[in-house]
């Protein structure tokens, strides 16, 4: 399923709401200048998503799982030098035990679901390359669409996804249209319109909908309380697996729910 799927439904939901609010407020032409500086987050997001795709050739789930944390701990730092909000010795700390958090839920889960042996973890040098690069622009591309989102606070959020999704729309289709055309033997892999069920178009709008409250959460708090969200949303998919997957619950698990605890307790003291 195409990335361009998500960015699709939800500049549909983005049009629908903003022309609600256009109707209330009047209409305006945004500028050029007013939307170049919103390619740049569609760019970064649109790389990292293929790396993410890419570097799974390089090592193992498990490793992608625990190393992909990381882009806490890059958030955080990139968060500080581009917002210029300053973070507190005990804030740190708390994103610390966010990052392991992160770590102990992901092991956890592995283990939860009787992965492979300790010999068949790997990664390469070119994987070790990937996972670096993948976190540090996934912590640049929600700081800097943080940036942009609050360096125009007086308009709407909804035409800022707009504008957003819009580039991204382009560069995806983009990049779909090359890989169609290489592999024209097997256009029905590549269809846009084939393999849709009802669980495809549940995910679908769920992270349209996920998209749209992050959005929300950057523009009108910050990228710190959107990892301590994420981090929430990571133990509730663990309880969630363990409901309906039947997948035992483990000590990792219990280690990572008591360090966010723990670390939402440190970060607003």
């Amino acid at each position: 399923m195409p990335l361009a799927d998500y960015a699709s439904f939800w500049i549909v939901i983005s049009v629908t709401l903003f022309s609600i609010d256009s109707w209330k407020t009047g209409f305006q032409v945004p500028s050029f200048w007013f939307c170049i500086p919103f390619a740049v987050p569609a760019i970064l997001y649109f790389i990292n998503n293929n790396i993410a795709v890419h570097m799974q050739l390089q090592m193992d789930p498990t490793t992608y799982q625990v190393l992909s944390n990381l882009k806490i701990a890059t958030t955080a730092l990139l968060y500080r030098l581009i917002i210029k909000r300053p973070i507190t010795s005990i804030q740190w700390i708390s994103l610390g035990l966010l990052t392991v958090a992160g770590v102990f839920d992901s092991y956890g889960g592995f283990q939860a679901k009787g992965g492979k042996t300790a010999g068949e973890i790997h990664i390469s040098i070119k994987g070790l390359f990937m996972i670096v690069l993948y976190c540090f622009i996934s912590g640049l591309s929600g700081v800097y669409t943080e940036y942009i989102l609050k360096q125009n606070s007086q308009s709407s959020l909804h035409l800022q996804n707009i504008l957003l999704y819009s580039f991204g729309i382009v560069l995806n289709f983009g990049m779909w249209t090359i890989q169609a055309s290489n592999h024209y033997e097997e256009k029905d892999s590549f269809s846009l319109f084939k393999g849709y069920s009802i669980y495809t178009w549940i995910i679908i709008i769920t992270q349209a909908v996920n998209g749209l409250i992050m959005s929300a959460v950057m523009k009108h708090a910050s990228n710190i309380t959107r990892l301590f969200i994420i981090s929430c949303a990571m133990l509730i998919t663990t309880v969630l697996s363990i409901l309906i997957f039947n997948l035992q619950l483990n000590i990792y698990f219990g280690c990572a729910f008591i360090c966010v605890i723990i670390a939402l307790a440190l970060y607003h003291t």
